[in-house]
């Protein structure tokens, strides 16, 4: 067998050719287990994520797990009051919910961090594979104390992942992952440090059952009008599970059907060497279903590996959340008299705000990141949000979990054709018809690495100093004058027409996001010319 010297080279080899080089993962397999390199743990906007057999290992995931074993033993009230628990007594009682998605070695990184629980006294279920949002529901109708998620959502397969999510459901905030990080980066560089663990009596606990209760109990969503529809309609509702957590999901919720179309949902740990994110390349699939039904209704979902992210389709055209999220508020205010606010992401398309605006709901824009939406999911929250979505394809909803939710998406959009008798094209229509028009899009460029981080702020940072209200400046043949400059999250520049662009560097990799509106489809490449130009210039290029 060939020799490598590290992981990163052998999934470049495993990459090139997963069809030819499938094989390679024994070598993957090996240094998972044998490499004791220390890695730096940075939580990020959803866990921390690693290269498998680099920097994701048995060594670091033990060391990650010995580190919030540590902080809970230390009672400290500030995170205990984070975690939701009184102190580490509470937490043990409680107990952590511990699962992994699809991924290469999911189940034996579960049992590592199963055992370390055990060995310290602490109550862990095992539940196996299951998506995101069944963690978030699992660990209320449990009352557990929190979850381990070992999943790195929508990354590459040579990519694993350790989501933490404390008792209230939803990612964990600052005031757990800093700590977490402060520990775990501390513990690489001393010794000794924890060896394999070894489980005890495994306690298996079924996800998919606590989420249809979960469901019943919170009332959002009416499943027996979904059941009824997707039995006794002509319709056709296609899934592409993109070999990941969701597969058996939906048949457990709604049952078997000949109206349900499931897409990739064997075992594949490489997922046929694309990127499994919803994209409009991984919507092929689904849009060959439904162009090919003759259904009367037709709805086509991608979902991501850990089922946090969703996209749609109904044969007529893709309907990325930009404006899934928009027609979920409509119809769950309108149609469903759910009262209170709209959340979303600074980045995302302003036909929620165009909607909100007539009907006297306040929005309030976050920066990106499903987690800054907790304070409006919460049940005890005095401004609670009908809708809170995000561009990058999350979504939950009015009483529901405080993670974003493919699952609920699915399960809302069948619910919206059940009530309106209409394919989701055709509510979308006819809400931009009353509402106005709105043609969202995103992209970017690369940069330096070297100027990643600090230094790329600041040169960013220039743009919201010389363009201020008032600013006029021309956009392809159009001139355009700044109505509003907003900064929660990079630079959005607000237009007197109603389309904006925002400008922000990614928190992941060495690019800077553009994430734009136009009022046209035609006016996009004119503003994303524009966002490049502007973003050419702070950074110092030419354009």
């Amino acid at each position: 067998m060939q020799q490598f010297a590290d992981a990163s080279s052998c999934w470049k080899a495993i990459l090139s050719d997963v069809s030819k080089n499938r094989g390679l993962l024994s070598v993957i397999r090996k240094f998972v287990r044998e490499n004791t390199n220390p890695a730096n743990i940075s939580f990020g906007t959803s866990g921390w994520r690693g290269e498998l057999g680099t920097d994701f290992t048995f060594h670091t995931v033990r060391i990650v797990t010995s580190a919030i074993i540590e902080m809970c033993k230390g009672n400290d009230p500030s995170v205990m009051g984070a975690l939701g628990v009184s102190d580490f007594r509470e937490f043990r009682q409680r107990g952590v919910i511990v699962g992994h998605d699809n991924r290469f070695l999911g189940q034996d990184f579960a049992y590592e961090v199963i055992g370390l629980l055990q060995e310290n006294g602490i109550r862990a279920w095992y539940a196996g594979e299951a998506p995101t949002p069944e963690f978030s529901a699992g660990i209320e109708m449990l009352h557990a104390a929190c979850s381990v998620n070992l999943t790195p959502s929508h990354n590459p397969s040579n990519y694993a992942g350790f989501k933490f999510n404390p008792s209230d459901g939803g990612p964990a905030g600052p005031e757990i992952t800093k700590r977490i990080e402060e520990i775990a980066n501390r513990m690489m560089g001393s010794s000794p440090v924890p060896g394999p663990a070894k489980t005890a009596h495994i306690e298996t606990v079924d996800l998919d059952n606590l989420y249809i209760r979960f469901l019943n109990e919170r009332k959002t969503l009416d499943l027996s009008r979904i059941r009824n529809f997707v039995n006794r309609e002509h319709c056709m509702i296609c899934i592409d599970h993109i070999h990941g957590s969701t597969r058996g999901c939906i048949t457990k919720i709604l049952g078997t059907s000949q109206n349900i179309v499931s897409l990739r949902t064997g075992d594949d740990y490489l997922f046929g060497g694309v990127a499994p994110e919803p994209s409009g390349k991984n919507m092929e699939g689904i849009e060959k279903v439904l162009k090919e039904s003759p259904a009367r209704f037709r709805l086509g979902v991608f979902m991501d590996p850990d089922g946090d992210r969703i996209r749609f389709a109904d044969g007529d055209m893709q309907i990325p959340m930009n404006y899934f999220g928009a027609m979920a508020f409509h119809f769950l205010h309108i149609y469903k008299r759910i009262s209170g606010i709209v959340a979303t992401s600074v980045g995302t398309s302003t036909l929620v705000n165009a909607i909100a605006e007539k009907l006297n709901i306040p929005v309030k824009e976050t920066k990106v990141g499903f987690k800054y939406f907790r304070p409006f999911l919460l049940p005890e929250s005095r401004e609670r949000a009908i809708v809170a979505f995000e561009e990058s394809d999350g979504i939950s909803g009015y009483n529901h979990t405080l993670e974003k939710d493919a699952l609920f998406g699915l399960l809302l959009g069948i619910e919206m054709m059940a009530v309106t008798g209409k394919n989701l094209s055709g509510y979308l229509h006819d809400i931009m018809d009353e509402f106005g028009y709105y043609y969202p899009d995103r992209s970017g460029i690369a940069v330096s690495p070297g100027l990643v981080g600090g230094p790329l702020i600041q040169k960013l940072s220039r743009i919201q100093e010389k363009y201020n209200k008032g600013t006029v400046l021309m956009s392809g043949k159009v001139q355009r004058r700044i109505k509003d400059v907003i900064t929660i999250d990079g630079t959005k520049l607000v237009f007197d027409d109603g389309s904006w662009l925002m400008i922000r560097p990614s928190g992941t990799e060495p690019k800077v996001r553009f994430y734009i509106e136009a009022r046209t489809e035609e006016d996009k490449k004119a503003v994303f010319e524009l966002a490049e130009r502007i973003t050419r210039e702070a950074i110092g290029e030419r354009g």
